[in-house]
């Protein structure tokens, strides 16, 4: 049965309006406090810690979970502006029973989200969100009284910033000194503003930091991984060695080299794949990619004798199937990449330190992407009015199959709803530009005849 609350990156809407009103807020920290009871592990201390990005409504969210977590018997700890990726490790290294996330990740400021961590530092199974949900449910149906809920936020816990960033120092490919390298960061005015610039100094790196001034508004606007143009530029006309763009909550980074190439989630998992196989450490000579990695990755890994397993997009399924096969490398177009045997989920710093240590120990990023080719590829977002199993929808079967038979094995057609917002989604690829551009006009056409909302 769906969930109601709970998309693929847990909870999202607008503050102030259900699901992130104050009140379904306070009873998502009660029954995540109160599951936490039920289950705890005994190894662990019953604190919760509480992380958020740079929004302006981050604080008042975390305050009303934070009040409903007190109310379950549950210590929340506030880790202030960090990265989800970096609540997830301190969660699973330093002793808490669990963790949330204040963030939309790399959708704009007005819109804000809950994600809960397990104490594995790993996205909760989605029979546990189903179990925390149900309490949510039944608590907003019965009504059930709340206390009086204050804005007073928490008071952080700012040594916890200096043992993520310590972490990542040690996670580089070789000694991670990089000294003599320049490097552009664009931190999104988002979580990573001072965290990466912080971590790359101290690692011996010439930092040029762009859109690191958050003010609680700007926090995706026009920058960051979504829109990388920028930060390529500045790369280029500087002379930097790599350019790396974050998106607001810092869980994917996407790329550029020296000469500004776009570098995206697929280019890096051919470079890393490629040198981690060579070293011997690419556990299955497998990589773990989604139903978008493009398929010039799999033919150019296909080359160097490795295979890509496709899984739905979503980093917990790409994590999924890495923990089922055992492989130890994996990730998303979008440059959301997960190194397991460092990191329990995507990092775009723990990424953005193995791709600058790795040029540092190899050369130029352009070169070790010279094995690569992309295929066209074109990406649509059609808003729909409802989400019905695309196979029920006649037109829209028939423009899926129409282009698959043409396609044959020279290209891909993806069509998936957005786990997140009132979209459907369109992937075509192909080796010829036209086709993409075909196909992928025939399929959103047929969606928005069926059920789109415009």
């Amino acid at each position: 049965m769906p969930k109601e609350l709970f998309g693929t990156d847990g909870i999202r809407g607008v503050p102030g309006k259900y699901p992130l009103d104050d009140v379904t807020l306070f009873r998502t920290g009660v029954a995540l406090g109160e599951y936490l009871c039920e289950h705890h592990d005994a190894a662990k201390s019953l604190r919760v810690l509480i992380g958020m990005d740079t929004r302006e409504s981050g604080p008042k969210l975390a305050s009303c979970i934070a009040q409903g977590l007190r109310v379950a018997g549950i210590e929340p700890i506030s880790a202030g502006i960090v990265t989800t990726p970096g609540v997830a490790w301190l969660v699973h290294t330093e002793d808490f029973s669990g963790g949330v996330v204040i963030s939309a990740s790399h959708n704009p400021y007005h819109d804000n989200g809950v994600k809960l961590v397990s104490s594995r530092g790993m996205k909760f199974p989605d029979v546990a969100e189903a179990q925390i949900e149900s309490r949510i449910l039944a608590a907003q149906k019965g009504n059930s009284p709340i206390p009086q809920l204050s804005g007073d936020g928490l008071p952080p816990t700012l040594a916890l910033h200096n043992d993520y960033l310590a972490a990542l120092r040690h996670k580089a490919f070789g000694s991670g000194d990089l000294s003599g390298m320049k490097i552009v960061l664009d931190c999104a005015n988002g979580a990573a503003s001072t965290l990466a610039p912080d971590l790359f100094r101290s690692m011996g790196a010439e930092v040029v930091a762009i859109f690191d001034n958050p003010d609680g508004k700007n926090i995706n606007a026009e920058c960051g991984s979504l829109h990388p143009a920028q930060m390529q530029e500045k790369t280029a006309l500087s002379g930097a060695d790599l350019g790396v763009a974050f998106d607001g909550d810092a869980d994917r980074a996407v790329f550029s080299t020296s000469s500004g190439r776009y570098v995206d989630g697929d280019a890096v998992l051919f470079a890393v794949g490629c040198y981690m196989k060579k070293q011997g450490k690419l556990k299955g000579d497998t990589i773990v990619g989604t139903s978008m990695s493009n398929l010039g990755l799999e033919r150019a890994l296909e080359r160097d004798g490795l295979k890509l397993a496709r899984v739905p997009v979503g980093d917990r399924y790409v994590l999924e199937k890495m923990l089922e096969i055992n492989a130890n490398l994996g990730g998303e177009q979008s440059g959301h990449v997960i190194f397991l045997d460092d990191s329990t989920t995507g990092d775009g710093m723990l990424t953005a330190v193995k791709m600058a240590s790795l040029v540092s120990k190899t050369g130029r990023l352009d070169l070790l992407l010279e094995g690569l080719t992309v295929f066209p590829q074109k990406i649509v977002s059609i808003r729909v009015r409802a989400k019905p199993p695309l196979e029920s929808l006649a037109v829209v079967s028939r423009a899926i199959a129409e282009a698959e038979q043409k396609l044959g094995h020279s290209g891909r057609v993806v069509v998936r709803y957005s786990g997140t917002e009132p979209l459907a989604r369109v992937m075509a690829e192909a080796e010829q530009q036209a086709d993409v551009d075909r196909y992928c006009t025939s399929i959103q056409n047929a969606i928005r005849t069926s059920i789109g909302a415009d």
